[in-house]
């Protein structure tokens, strides 16, 4: 009867938390810890803005991650064995985790900076897709190999290279075969949903969760705390009342924006700007965090804005403002593009998911006219 209880209890959640393979965002993340009568619980993680994992600890080094889309996982530690009473639906991931396969191309940056790449041997991009360097050489260098993209994995060159994890984005429900056919070869796939944090450092504290997978808990702590003095630098400057756009083009002339609540919109506002649409997608309860529009739309509510900020990583970088020009007269009279203040991201702006205070302070310094202390946006003539 209690284990039929907490089925029913895990069904409830996960028709609460998913519809159509997306995740609703939730403010709290909560699971049952009483997962097995072998596994004593001792504590949970202490998370500070992060509401789409969850982590719960036991004795033995054993631990349980909750996914908002109610996916949990058992992190199994080097040397033991799962526990044979281990609630239905628990999908293990056994330490040490080798020669993984990574698709969610915003997690990379965390093996990076937790100095674990040694752990992944496979990558659905190819190495010019990368631009985080570390990453990029260690393609070139062979020792993480391409091995096709999300949707159409190399299953036989990642079975047959004993890939014991899959670490994939939310993209992958577009294509759920995927994930259920690397499931069905033995191998836990762990899908990320970083994205769907609202607060920046949300998104930030999910390299709490990866390292605990790869055995860095203490540098990942270490890193989180780093984003947030640096946040608190930023967002202690005084706000000023510029107004900031940002978006990208289409290639059917559609203006693809943020929603006021995502991540993005919160940066410009830690850095001291407002963004020009504050309250855009507030009735609209869809898990994604952004929306598009006519560009007659875009223009009537964004042609007064301080500052536009072009998003080149669909698109591509723009080498000047007669290039965003090119995507549509109507730009020409924006206040922005009137005033010279156009603005342009680099393409590795969404991979570096680590830096997210160093972005902050590029729109800061981009406000406050400090166009020589840029890294992620540069100025366009």
């Amino acid at each position: 009867m209690k284990r039929m209880t907490k089925i029913l209890m895990s069904v409830l959640l996960l028709f609460l938390l998913s519809a159509c393979g997306t995740a609703a965002k939730t403010e709290t993340m909560e699971t049952d810890p009483q997962i097995s009568e072998a596994l004593t619980h001792t504590g949970s993680m202490e998370l500070a803005y992060a509401k789409n994992f969850s982590v719960d600890y036991y004795e033995d080094g054993y631990a349980l991650i909750g996914i908002s889309n109610g996916d949990r996982y058992l992190v199994v530690p080097e040397g033991k064995t799962c526990p044979d009473d281990l609630d239905e639906g628990i999908v293990v991931i056994q330490k040490p985790i080798q020669n993984g396969y990574l698709a969610a191309s915003a997690v990379m940056d965390i093996f990076v900076a937790l100095d674990r790449l040694d752990v992944l041997r496979f990558s659905a991009l190819n190495a010019d897709s990368w631009y985080i360097s570390e990453a990029k050489k260690a393609m070139e260098d062979g020792e993480i190999v391409y091995a096709g993209k999300y949707s159409a994995p190399d299953y036989e060159q990642i079975v047959s290279g004993n890939c014991s994890l899959a670490i994939e984005n939310t993209m992958i429900y577009h294509t759920p075969e995927v994930k259920e056919q690397l499931e069905k070869f033995g191998i836990p796939v762990l899908v990320d949903y970083s994205s769907y944090e609202s607060e920046p450092l949300g998104r930030t504290e999910w390299v709490k969760l990866y390292g605990l997978l790869t055995d860095r808990e203490e540098e990942a702590d270490a890193l989180f705390e780093e984003q947030v003095n640096a946040f608190s630098d930023i967002s202690a400057q005084e706000h000023t009342d510029k107004t900031v756009a940002f978006f990208y083009i289409t290639s059917n002339g559609e203006v693809n924006v943020r929603k006021s609540s995502d991540y993005l919109p919160k940066m410009i506002d830690l850095a001291g700007g407002n963004y020009i649409f504050d309250d855009l997608g507030d009735k609209d309860d869809t898990a994604s965090s952004t929306m598009s529009m006519q560009m007659e739309e875009f223009y009537a509510s964004a042609k007064n804005a301080d500052y536009i900020i072009y998003n080149s990583t669909i698109e591509g970088e723009l080498n000047s403002v007669e290039d965003l020009l090119s995507k549509s007269s109507l730009l020409a009279n924006f206040k922005a593009v009137q005033e010279g203040n156009v603005y342009c991201t680099t393409k590795n702006l969404y991979q570096s998911s680590m830096e997210l205070g160093t972005i902050i302070s590029d729109i800061h310094n981009m406000i406050n006219g400090k166009e020589e202390e840029l890294t992620y946006i540069y100025k366009l003539d």
